[in-house]
């Protein structure tokens, strides 16, 4: 099976070493000869290989398959003159998938259109990918692919300076790995721009996310093989615009994110949000929520499902007036409550054996907000009062000032790939 998987990505680099060139009008993918070389090329890849892609567009109707190597290079010739197109696809779902290997890189070429996740890496370490590109080229669709770039229970994970749009999920999703790090990526047009999900150490820092649903997500949910994350830092981030339709499909958690949301912090612990720059959405610029707001079943007596230890301090705000989402519950419930924007929101919602008389909680765990410009409007839907989700809109206020402390700066990814 190794082999198999191995055979597609090396035969595509065949290309090179055999002389085929991509001519007007040609689709080398369903060429009967380009076909039997990439089965005859099968047996080629080995640890240290450095595979590289041609220019040109080609069309693909199988995902690419990599597994069990180490130590292996796959290059195009940049993102804009190397396209592996998945527009004809008839097996499989992802484009590119790879599994169980050691220090592999992916750099400079466009995936597009595959059925399911363009980019898909599980059970790697040493996982790096630059100056790539993942799109659906057909726009905003809600049968367009879960994931541009998706590693999970991975550690060592990289991604730099790739642009991802038109995800029906997330454009660049973690989940569940160790040890990772996402900058200076352009995350445009999807339903979430970027999300971490039950990651440990996470730096998310210089990037763009615009004209999302939802910016920036960093999440912990229920019943996964990682659990518990926590260590995330966002920072030096543009978070501007995100006020797409939410067109994620029905019963997805991405499905409860109210279109013009900046960032959702759910459900996990130790996040430091800072010198980010978070501009013009309708609905929130943070929220930091619990699991309990999206009111569905946990069954998972390991999951904690609540924010501890959050600190957002030195971002900069900026909004104008703008009508609230009203598409999706969580949108009503925020309008329903302030009525406008807010752009820091917190459910307080925890263990209620935690809090003392006054609604506060240790000071290890509480939020702290410090020295952030430009805040018009904090929402505090008081969760610790409310026996359901609907007593959260009376028992709302806007006082920030409980919220003046600090924490020490959480660690985050600790030794970032190179």
């Amino acid at each position: 099976m190794k082999y198999f998987f191995a055979a597609s990505l090396v035969a595509v680099a065949l290309l090179t070493m055999i002389g085929c060139k991509q001519q007007p009008g040609q689709d080398l993918l369903k060429s009967e000869d380009f076909q039997k070389a990439l089965q005859e090329k099968l047996i080629l890849a080995k640890n240290g290989d450095v595979i590289e892609l041609p220019e040109g567009k080609f069309l693909l109707t199988k995902p690419l398959l990599l597994e069990g190597l180490d130590d292996i290079t796959i290059k195009g010739q940049g993102a804009d003159k190397t396209i592996l197109s998945f527009k004809g696809q008839t097996e499989g779902a992802e484009g590119i998938f790879v599994s169980n290997m050691k220090n592999i890189i992916l750099e400079d070429f466009t995936v597009a259109d595959a059925l399911g996740d363009n980019f898909k890496f599980k059970g790697c370490d040493g996982v790096v990918m630059r100056r790539l590109n993942s799109t659906w080229t057909g726009g905003a669709k809600e049968t367009n692919g879960a994931y541009g770039y998706y590693p999970v229970e991975c550690r060592n994970v990289l991604i730099e300076d790739c642009e991802v749009s038109y995800c029906s999920d997330a454009g660049v999703y973690v989940g569940q790995s160790t040890n990772v790090v996402v900058r200076r990526c352009y995350a445009h047009h999807n339903v979430a721009g970027i999300e971490i999900e039950n990651c440990i150490n996470s730096d998310i820092y210089d990037n763009l996310a615009e004209e999302n649903t939802g910016g920036i997500l960093v999440f912990d949910l229920p019943k996964l093989f990682q659990a518990n994350g926590r260590n995330a830092r966002v920072f030096n981030n543009k978070i501007i615009n995100n006020n797409h339709k939410n067109f994620a499909a029905p019963g997805n958690i991405v499905a409860i994110i109210p279109p013009g949301t900046g960032m959702i912090i759910l459900a996990t612990d130790s996040v430091e949000i800072y010198n980010n720059i978070i501009e013009e959405h309708k609905t929130v610029g943070i929220a930091v929520v619990s699991y309990d707001i999206t009111e569905k079943p946990v069954d998972d007596p390991s999951f904690g499902p609540h924010c501890n230890t959050i600190y957002i301090r030195d971002n900069t705000f900026k909004n104008s007036k703008k009508i609230p989402d009203l598409s999706t519950d969580m949108g009503k419930l925020l309008t329903a409550a302030f009525r406008k924007p807010v752009d820091i929101l917190y459910d307080n919602i925890n263990n209620k054996e935690l809090y003392d008389a006054d609604g506060n909680l240790p000071e290890a765990l509480r939020l702290c907000i410090q020295n952030n410009t430009g805040v018009k409007t904090f929402g505090n839907l008081n969760g610790w009062k409310a026996q359901s989700i609907k007593d959260l809109i009376g028992n709302s206020d806007s006082d920030i000032s409980k919220f003046d402390c600090s924490h020490s700066q959480i660690p985050g990814a600790r030794t970032p790939v190179q």
